[in-house]
């Protein structure tokens, strides 16, 4: 029916590796695979293999749960978007429900009140109408990195900046130190720019 890849960490795994709840429900436990690293595999290539189709207006939505958090949804694929590369943005461990429900879509697969013991990726047939946009996942993972590059600036230019009353003052030329910083330092280390992805 579907695999899966996790980039730069896995050869294709295909649905046996999951644990299949029920008729549409699958479960991976990150456990078995990466031990209480998860929060390490930020990203899942999830595709649906020949022959495969879904039923009319159905999608194969993706989820996270860390140990003690809810699912949270991440993507999905459609047979008009076979395949899809998706952030798996882990949310906290023991987070609550209510926390993550203002993320979005969430998945219960286990017994109400009962806690997972382990970091979990869900995979379930939905009606596609029902998810969230599937740019919306891409969209939040965007704005986090935009966020983290914002910070990095901001962190370099407090190193610059004095103080004048209530304004800050910093060389007119920072935001041209800033990048050639930042264009060298990904240039030296090819990993720098995944480092600012969820």
């Amino acid at each position: 029916m579907f695999g899966v890849v996790f980039p730069d960490r896995s050869f294709p795994i295909d649905i046996s590796a999951f644990a299949q709840i029920d008729t549409f429900h699958w479960v991976l436990d990150m456990n078995t695979f990466v031990g209480e690293a998860y929060d390490q595999v930020r990203e899942m290539c999830i595709f649906l293999l020949n022959g495969f189709s879904l039923p009319p207006g159905k999608a194969l939505a993706v989820y996270v749960q860390s140990p003690g958090s809810p699912f949270v949804y991440c993507g999905a694929v459609t047979v008009s978007r076979p395949s899809a590369v998706l952030p798996l943005a882990w949310p906290e461990p023991g987070g609550d429900a209510a926390a993550a429900a203002a993320g979005g879509q969430q998945l219960q697969l286990t017994s109400p009140g009962a806690a997972p013991l382990t970091a979990k990726i869900g995979v379930s047939v939905e009606e596609a109408g029902a998810l969230p946009s599937l740019d919306a996942a891409e969209g939040r993972r965007v704005e986090r990195m935009a966020m983290r590059v914002g910070e990095n600036l901001f962190n370099f230019m407090q190193s610059f900046c004095g103080v004048d009353g209530s304004r800050l003052v910093v060389p007119t030329d920072i935001l041209d130190r800033w990048f050639k910083k930042f264009q060298e330092r990904a240039k030296r280390d090819p990993d720098y720019l995944k480092s600012f992805a969820l």
